[in-house]
């Protein structure tokens, strides 16, 4: 054994208690960690023909990394719906690595984590109140999810043509419709190869809205005379948290023949509170959804999950079989995950999830989310009243879209970053109705009301700082 190796693995409590305390010490004052890094050179080194040891290396990121890190998990960073990292997930994910599984399949010589994995994927159908019909996965995040979720459904259009995409390759076009995809849908439609811009917008629905319009949506599914399709909808839209009438589509269904897939990534997550769980209400019939568990679910990334109908399962291991591989099994006979995600080598991502959602139940979660709204709409008001900010759509959930009242590009860029080098908030930039704007989103368990009025302060003082 290597010298390096033997040593670190002779001393290996000395090094995890060094990384326990510097974690506790990060965790411990994240409020005051800042929310961005101010520029800065890196000198890149070169591999070593020796290596350090683990402790010197830790040594070596903290004098040249650590302080360039930013508080991401803390209650005010308000960037790309991040969530934090509950202490039970944590918990999970420390284990997740030291168990160091690849969940696939069980069998008599493999192990367990499959099974963990099936058990958190029926407590997230438990939390989010759909019915165990759905087959579910853990994937990286939206992306992955979104890519295997429409990969079922591509192949779902070419077998009502009569044709086997997966075997061999797309032919003809693929009709699309959608009001407001999420990037990673046109994204996952790109690595598909049915084209990021290949689809059909439907229209929105007036009043200042991002959900889809029915009538529209009637109109263009007529006009495909029968013709199967792919409808992609929102459980949450980024700017506004928008959410289409599943309701209404899934009445649609009755008529014509579509997959119904539901970018659900942040906004499923409002199935866990009665206060807003009739924004999802009818999702339940929709083919396949896409729900991320590094935003509301709070689990340290990356994590995310696909909800996929079994009645759809020849078709989804058609889409992701593992072919000429008899070492891992007959597919049509053990159950392997491997042949029904995109990824045949996976960390045991359910256990953070599974720790969380044990650890604190559906109550737990009610109160992430309902608290998580309040304050959104707390500093919706706040800027709603004041006379400098514009208020560019309700608050409707979690989601703050708001900009500079009556100011040009350059005046909004300028504020964003004037806010975001302070170092005590982050929030990001977006469009809006053709409009420049700037987007909060709350989904922080730590985020409080004094943590509102902090951020409320720092917008005062960035104009001030001008």
């Amino acid at each position: 054994m290597n010298e390096q190796l033997k040593y670190d693995l002779e001393h290996l409590k000395t090094l995890l208690e060094a990384v326990k305390h510097q974690g506790l010490d990060y965790l411990n004052h994240l409020n005051d960690r800042p929310t961005s890094k101010k520029d800065s050179e890196l000198e890149f080194s070169e591999l070593r023909e020796a290596g350090i040891g683990g402790l010197e290396a830790l040594n070596l990121f903290n004098k040249k990394f650590e302080n360039l890190i930013v508080g991401a998990p803390g209650p005010r960073y308000l960037g790309y719906v991040i969530g934090g990292t509950t202490p039970a997930s944590i918990m999970g994910d420390w284990l997740a690595t030291v168990y160091d599984q690849n969940p696939q399949t069980i069998n008599a010589q493999g192990d367990i984590s499959m099974l963990i994995e099936k058990e958190t994927i029926r407590l997230l159908l438990n939390l989010f109140r759909l019915p165990d019909t759905f087959l579910g996965g853990f994937v990286t995040g939206a992306t992955m999810s979104n890519f295997t979720c429409l990969g079922v459904a591509r192949q779902w259009v070419g077998k009502e043509k009569g044709l086997d995409f997966a075997k061999n390759g797309l032919s003809g076009d693929i009709k699309i419709l959608s009001a407001v995809p999420h990037s990673s849908s046109l994204k996952t439609l790109s690595m598909l190869g049915m084209g990021s811009t290949n689809f059909e917008k439907v229209k929105v629905e007036t009043g200042n809205r991002e959900s889809i319009c029915m009538e529209d949506l009637l109109l263009k599914m007529e006009q495909l005379n029968g013709q199967p399709f792919i409808l992609i909808s929102s459980a949450g839209t980024v700017n506004t948290a928008d959410y289409d009438d599943f309701k209404a589509i899934s009445k649609l269904r009755k008529k014509h023949n579509f997959w119904w897939h539901i970018d659900g990534a942040f906004g499923a997550f409002a199935a866990c509170s009665p206060k807003y769980q009739h924004l999802v209400k009818g999702w339940e019939h929709a083919d396949s959804i896409t729900i991320d568990c590094h935003k509301w679910l709070n689990v340290p990334y990356d994590s995310a999950v696909f909800l996929i109908k079994e009645h759809h399962n020849v078709l989804q291991m058609e889409t992701f079989q593992n072919s000429n591989a008899p070492y891992l099994g007959n597919p049509k006979e053990d159950f392997n995950y491997l042949n029904f995600l995109p990824e045949n080598s996976r960390r045991l991502r359910a256990l953070p999830a599974w720790f969380s959602l044990t650890a604190y139940g559906k109550n737990g979660y009610r109160d992430i989310v309902e608290n998580s709204v309040t304050l959104a709409k707390r500093l919706g008001e706040a800027i709603d009243k004041s006379e400098v900010f514009e208020l560019l759509a309700p608050v409707r959930l979690n989601n703050v879209c708001f900009t500079l009242n009556g100011k040009e590009k350059n005046e909004v860029v300028g504020f964003l970053k004037r806010l975001n080098q302070a170092g005590k908030v982050y929030m990001t930039p977006t469009m809006y109705n053709n409009r420049h704007a700037i987007r909060a989103s709350f989904v922080n368990w730590r985020t409080t009301s004094e943590d509102v009025e902090i951020i409320i302060d720092e917008l005062q003082k960035a104009l001030t700082n001008d």
